[in-house]
């Protein structure tokens, strides 16, 4: 081969070398990228220079024309990469449910340096005591008291569930504005890589680095499935549907209930829709959610993976009360952290306050049965009594008097009896559909009657003794095991342990998800080391690489020098 032709072999040893050079620099001055996958050269021969050919020879006489740098490859595995999306997906659901308990936990456990447990405890002491010298306007006092603390402090464990549910709502929101900032983000990526790589030439790696890093922060987020084309773009499917594909991003969108606030995502291109006046969209979205969430949690099902799924499903699409706990309704918020424990502390206030005025209601006279009207109707199976303003446990409407009342309307309602003189009293019944009707906490309160003249209560008979058996009545209600925390649990309580065991249960819910999400995690960070293992820089790797690179180069620069030399030789021995 000339000598002048042996130049561009040392030109290309060089260059090819140097490129290397750049690519170790470019690999350990990303050590700490997060989401940067080491990138690896790949050098290959250049095309050869057929001098002569021989059939009768092994092969023909042939010269190479150098080194070229062929590509440079980024080092990942794809089933690494879908194990561990898949696996962080379910960690950051059972990590979302873990903070959920401990929340939960926090709210009932304290309340301005309080535990509610104490609040329980003194109203149960004061029912005690009042069992021991029931006229007295001590007791009486301390029982009114006692009761409106009662509703007070149930009142703010309630209102702080239902504010940790708007924190959620607020998330909710939130990571969706994410999620399709992720997708947008995503079209940008693949139509810049493609771009580049277009030519067969270049590869992308740096922006595939980042479109990685996009898709991991997904599939933290939900239930993601991925794939890449031949072109180089990648397709995205969220809970089985196109997220990102053919460059769209079908964005998802939210619902809001008027009620509550609370946000629903679902697909605006499965969804139905009506224009209302101002222009605006009102959706249908019945089949249209994003997820599913009636389907079982189950890691066998892959139902336990994302953590937007986590908050929706601890948040729950209502602020729930006792109402919710009847059967038949109860599988619609048992998975919902936040609206079941709402339904079970409901539950406890609601039972402690009728009970109670229900006793105070038969001492009052209440009965039950059929009651005739002056209109010529019949009120069948109710409870009532005559309308007596001197009577034991009566206010001066002559009416039974309620330790507990409802805020937005009153407990009893007055009739005239068949005779169209005699007037009656007719206790109230609750409708779950009414709202207003229900002994619940947000419409709950201790008789304002009572709160300024306790001694109202009396407890004295018309003889004038001491009303005993109702004191000791209140008494034994609250030591009656008669009471579950939901239709699923077969243990009944009293009303002094039930809040303990709603408490035990929260924590032993809580314990399951945390041992859940320590293994979860033991699990994604096995997954990430063997990943790392596959993509993460290695310094001594690349500084073993870039010596040799080096030497390459030295090499290389060596051969020119003596070509040159030669050259140099040639040329003034030939006196040219």
């Amino acid at each position: 081969m000339p000598l002048m032709g042996s130049l561009y072999i040392g030109s290309s040893g060089l260059q090819t070398s140097q490129n290397a050079l750049n690519t170790t620099a470019h690999n350990l001055s990303n050590v700490d990228t997060t989401g940067y996958t080491r990138q690896q050269v790949q050098q290959s021969n250049r095309a050869y220079v057929t001098l002569s050919t021989d059939p009768k020879s092994i092969s023909n006489k042939q010269t190479g024309l150098g080194v070229t740098y062929s590509r440079v490859k980024q080092v990942r595995d794809y089933f690494l990469d879908k194990t561990y999306r898949k696996e962080s997906g379910r960690s950051m659901f059972y990590e979302v449910s873990t903070e959920v308990m401990e929340e939960v936990e926090s709210q009932l456990g304290e309340l301005n340096g309080e535990a509610f447990q104490t609040t329980m405890t003194d109203f149960w002491t004061a029912i005690q005591e009042l069992s021991k010298d029931p006229s007295s306007s001590v007791t009486q006092g301390m029982l009114v008291q006692r009761a409106t603390e009662f509703v007070q402090r149930a009142g703010a464990v309630y209102s702080g569930l239902s504010s940790y549910q708007n924190n959620l709502n607020t998330q909710i929101k939130q990571n969706v504005d994410k999620i399709n900032k992720y997708g947008n983000q995503l079209l940008t990526l693949n139509d810049q890589i493609r771009a580049i790589e277009g030519g067969g030439i270049e590869h992308a790696n740096d922006l595939r680095d980042a479109r990685n890093q996009i898709l991991d922060e997904l599939a933290e987020l939900t239930n993601m499935t991925f794939s890449e084309d031949r072109y180089g773009s990648v397709s995205v499917q969220i809970e089985g549907v196109d997220f990102v594909k053919d460059g769209t991003c079908y964005e998802i969108a939210l619902k809001t209930d008027e009620a509550t606030g609370f946000y629903t995502p679902f697909w605006p291109q499965d969804a139905t829709y009506t224009v209302r006046a101002d222009g605006t969209r009102d959706y249908n979205i019945d089949g249209a959610e994003v997820f599913d969430l009636s389907v079982e949690i189950s890691s066998d099902l892959n139902t336990d993976i994302g953590g937007l799924k986590a908050m929706l499903l601890a948040r729950g699409d209502h602020r729930a009360n006792y109402t919710d706990l009847a059967e038949g309704k109860y599988d619609s918020v048992s998975q919902s952290v936040v609206m079941n424990i709402q339904g079970e502390f409901d539950q406890m206030i609601h039972n402690v306050v009728t009970k109670v005025n229900d006793i105070l209601a038969k001492a009052a006279g209440v009965q039950t049965g059929d009651l005739k009207l002056a209109d010529g109707t019949t009120r069948p199976n109710v409870r009532y009594c005559v309308s007596n303003p001197n009577g034991y446990m009566r206010m001066e409407d002559g009416s039974p008097i309620q330790l507990f009342t409802k805020v937005t309307t009153d407990g009893y309602e007055k009739v005239i009896g068949e005779d169209g003189v005699t007037e009656y009293w007719i206790m109230k019944d609750e409708d779950p559909d009414s709202p207003e009707s229900l002994y619940t906490i947000g419409n709950l309160q201790v008789n304002p009657a009572l709160t300024k003249e306790p001694s109202k209560l009396g407890f004295r008979l018309a003889d004038g003794s001491e009303d005993k058996e109702t004191a000791d009545a209140l008494k034994a209600a609250f030591t009656e095991e008669a009471y579950t925390l939901n239709p699923n649990v077969q243990k009944k309580t009293t009303f002094v342990d039930y809040y303990t065991d709603l408490v035990s249960q929260v924590s032993n819910s809580g314990y399951v998800f945390r041992s859940i999400y320590e293994n979860q995690v033991s699990t994604v960070e096995a997954t990430q080391s063997a990943r790392e293992q596959v993509i993460g820089v290695s310094t001594d790797e690349e500084l073993s690489n870039m010596i040799k690179f080096q030497n390459a180069y030295n090499a290389s620069s060596r051969y020119i020098n003596v070509i040159s030399e030669m050259l140099e030789h040639i040329l003034s021995t030939l006196g040219v």
